[in-house]
């Protein structure tokens, strides 16, 4: 059965997905490939209220998770959402922040210490040429020889000081579905997209009826589409983004025509270079033609003068070079 559900993509649905902290659970689980015992929203949520640039949603959660020895502890999770190409310096404003947050740290016996954060990113643009759609760049320590150091780590230390990220690239999702992870961010694939209004999903539930957590998701899902508020609040995101898309529309033509514009002109100036290096090597194949000619006078002065030291007339001398007596005066001038 299909089942029309409300885009996730959006903002304000995504919020409303993971406002319900069992879908943030499913979620953050699925993002961490570990046990979540528990999670909540943090004290502060942080969502791009001006709209001035870009769109992006943030929002952090505490999980407390379970590893495989056993062992619990917090981790905070910073995640971001966005439609738009972003530039990194943003993310990295934000992080900044959260590396500043007094409430993002701990305290253990004496010390305190910077609580494990991993950051995610949910993009809905490609980045570079990379064709997987989620990226783990989880971080090592080394000793001096590029050995990876392993006893002792994690330490708090070390910790406090770098993160992990998991980057979801949304448009190469194209309807994998190979893992747990896959499984959860499908719900997000725009493949799905209903072809008259994008604000819909057009999902498959016999996909997931063997997966009560999909199908929570998927009901929560459904539930937004009905929500008027909700609607509404889609629709006011895709007047922005029309109004950015018509924006970036207007500054594409006109950097294309400046751009154009530049062409003809660096196209003019190679031309009027060519034609000056044309009349140059005119001007040098004459320089040369008239060194030739001056040479040639010379030699014409030096056998006429000659042979008038031996006595011969201007007469006699036309007749011995061919040329006419006025010929021969005009040379000797």
């Amino acid at each position: 059965m299909i089942l029309r559900v409300a885009n996730p993509i959006y903002d304000s649905v995504f919020k409303y997905l993971v406002e319900d902290l069992r879908i943030a659970k499913i979620l953050i689980s699925a993002l961490l490939k570990k046990e979540v015992l528990e999670v909540e929203v943090r004290k502060h949520e942080y969502t791009n209220g001006t709209r001035d640039n870009i769109s992006m949603f943030r929002i952090d959660f505490g999980a407390k998770v379970r590893e495989s020895d056993g062992s619990q502890h917090l981790v905070l999770i910073e995640l971001q959402k966005t439609w738009l190409e972003t530039e990194t310096l943003r993310f990295r404003q934000y992080l900044g922040a959260q590396y500043a947050n007094p409430d993002n740290i701990g305290k253990e016996e004496s010390h305190e210490f910077g609580i494990p954060m991993v950051t995610v990113y949910l993009l809905g643009h490609k980045v570079g040429d990379i064709k997987e759609p989620i990226i783990y760049a989880v971080h090592k320590a080394y000793d001096y020889y590029g050995n990876e150091v392993t006893e002792g780590i994690p330490d708090p230390f070390v910790e406090s000081l770098v993160h992990d990220s998991i980057i979801v690239q949304i448009p190469r999702l194209h309807g994998r579905v190979n893992n747990k992870l896959e499984k959860v961010l499908s719900v997000f694939d725009q493949t799905h997209k209903d072809k008259y209004n994008r604000q819909m999903l057009n999902i498959d539930e016999d996909n997931y009826e063997d997966d009560t957590d999909m199908m929570y998701i998927l009901r929560r899902l459904l539930a937004a589409a009905s929500d008027a508020k909700l609607r509404q609040d889609m629709n006011v995101e895709d007047e922005y983004f029309t109004a950015i898309e018509n924006r970036d529309t207007a500054i594409m033509n006109r950097d294309k025509k400046i751009a154009e514009q530049d062409q003809y002109i660096t196209e003019q100036k190679n031309q009027i270079a060519e034609q000056n290096n044309q009349i140059a090597e005119q001007n040098n194949q004459i320089a040369e033609q008239n060194n030739q000619i001056a040479e040639h006078m010379k030699t014409l002065q030096a056998t006429i003068n000659s042979l008038v030291n031996r006595g011969m007339s201007l007469d006699e001398i036309s007749v011995v070079m061919g040329k006419t007596v006025e010929e021969i005066k005009s040379i000797i001038r």
